[in-house]
């Protein structure tokens, strides 16, 4: 038995060697969230269908499905099926700071993943595009830009999209009269109250303030664009290549199975928490590219399918 114990003693040495090799390569965000036993999502609380609180206070959304869908990647990841996951509030100003200072380690929401935002944080494949449209009433049968010939158009002053409007007016001299509205509820109200004809925003929140109205079937979002579809994110730290890998592979994976329309399906088709109310926002061309063909790809010309 004594000769026994050397060889013994050097079997649990070479057996225990790799698991203390793996827990040493730790770095960056995994180490982190190890270390810590808590993942910490960055979330909105009024940014619907995307994430926002519902009756119950809870936070839920598009982008918090995915998170949450991310997050059970990472305790895989780490082996820790008990790891907790928090979630942290953030807003258009906070966001990014507290996803740099370590605060929030995933932001899930409605940010748009661009060169400049590149400079500072990272992206995980795209979940989301949104796009320059109008909403105009059904009953006046305005499909195109050329049915708003000679008409008064509603859009947000100080906005990228009253500058697409103005552009598009001048190229195509269409002699379109742009009333500046200071925010989207006043522009929506102009359409409303047959003041303009249309009204100039991205896609989703004009989707979003139709459903909030007196009579959401009376209008209609056009299915003609004024720029190429720009892509959402999810944030995480930049230069952490091990912690992207890990988020990329997940929202690889999801977006090319069939859950990722599911769960699209409950959040822009179907009647969401705490009214009831039904985004309709179908699933355009574009996204289902991107679902199809996972990029973090911040051009929106890639996206332009």
């Amino acid at each position: 038995m004594r000769l026994l114990t050397p060889l013994l003693g050097a079997l649990v040495l070479i057996v225990s060697q790799p698991a203390s090799a793996q827990a040493a390569e730790r770095t960056g965000t995994l180490k982190k969230i190890q270390d810590s036993n808590r993942l910490v999502l960055g979330v909105r609380d009024t940014a619907p269908p995307f994430s926002y609180l519902d009756q119950n206070q809870k936070v839920v959304g598009f982008a918090v499905d995915i998170c949450l869908k991310v997050a059970e990647a990472v305790k895989r990841e780490l082996n820790m099926p008990g790891l907790e996951v928090g979630m942290e509030f953030v807003n258009s100003s906070s966001r990014i700071p507290l996803v740099t200072n370590g605060t929030v380690d995933l932001e899930c929401g409605t940010t748009t993943n661009n060169a400049d935002r590149k400079k500072q944080v990272a992206f995980t494949n795209t979940h989301f595009l949104t796009a320059t449209r109008f909403v105009s009433k059904k009953d006046q049968n305005i499909a195109s830009l050329d049915d708003l010939r000679g008409k008064t158009v509603a859009s947000v002053a100080g906005s990228t999209n009253i500058l697409m409007l103005i552009k598009a007016n001048n190229d195509r001299k269409l002699g379109i009269t742009v009333i500046a509205a200071k925010d989207v509820p006043e522009a929506f109200l102009l359409v409303e109250t047959g003041r303009a004809a249309a009204f100039v925003m991205d896609d989703v929140q004009l989707s979003v303030v139709a459903a909030q109205s007196k009579d959401p079937a009376a209008y209609v979002v056009s299915q003609e664009t004024l720029s190429n579809p720009e892509p959402y994110g999810i944030m995480l730290r930049r230069d952490d290549p091990t912690f992207k890998a890990v988020v990329d592979r997940a929202t690889a994976d999801l977006y090319r199975s069939p859950e990722i329309m599911t769960i699209y399906d409950r959040w822009f088709l179907r009647p969401v928490p705490p009214r009831g109310l039904n985004y309709n926002v179908p699933l355009s061309s574009a996204l289902r590219w991107a679902f199809a063909h996972p990029s973090d790809d911040s051009d929106p010309a890639f996206y332009a399918h």
